[in-house]
């Protein structure tokens, strides 16, 4: 299941499209997975961030004008490409430091993102652009999951295996989490 989000930006900043994603996610009717989001350019990228005060926003901005400043500022002259303008390069570079990718888990047919948390574009250019981000939902079917969820709860892992004729993804998955909470230190 893909979806191919189109934004468009006006310039530097965070654009939350936290709602469009959620809304994509409803209209696959997937109890739980994982949903993969894409940015498909080098000069922005794709952040999880505090949803709740703009001020959070405004702040990232400014340390990231201040960490990558553009190319005409003198501490930037040892930057060769200028072709796209002094906004360019350091965009590149956000965008190196930050993700063109995320993941984030699909439980109860919502994004398991905490109460603060929104879905955003970062886009580090000066000038309006238009952005896609492809959105890839891997999921099993609903009935399988909610068997398993209500079948191996959390106190359960460590006790019993998972149904030897459960589907073989559930299975390896059940598998992962037990060894990592077997493994971690408490």
């Amino acid at each position: 299941m893909q979806a191919t989000f189109e934004l468009s930006t006006t310039g530097p900043g965070l654009y939350e499209f936290t709602r469009d994603v959620q809304a994509f996610v409803r209209g696959e009717r997937v109890g739980a997975g994982l949903l993969t989001l894409f940015c498909q350019h080098t000069s922005c990228s794709l952040v999880i961030q505090e949803n709740a005060d703009p001020d959070v926003q405004r702040d990232l901005n400014a340390f990231f004008k201040r960490l990558v400043p553009d190319a005409d500022d003198p501490s930037m002259a040892y930057l060769v490409h200028r072709a796209e303008g002094p906004d360019d390069m350091p965009a590149h570079i956000k965008a190196a430091l930050t993700q063109t990718s995320l993941s984030v888990p699909i439980s109860d047919g919502q994004l398991a993102l905490g109460t603060w948390q929104g879905v955003y574009l970062f886009e580090h250019r000066d000038r309006p652009h238009k952005r896609r981000v492809v959105a890839h939902l891997s999921a099993q079917a609903s009935a399988s999951l909610n068997r398993f969820s209500q079948n191996t709860a959390f106190g359960q892992l460590r006790k019993s295996r998972p149904p030897a004729n459960g589907p073989s993804g559930v299975v390896k998955a059940a598998s992962a989490v037990r060894a990592a909470m077997i493994i971690s230190p408490r």
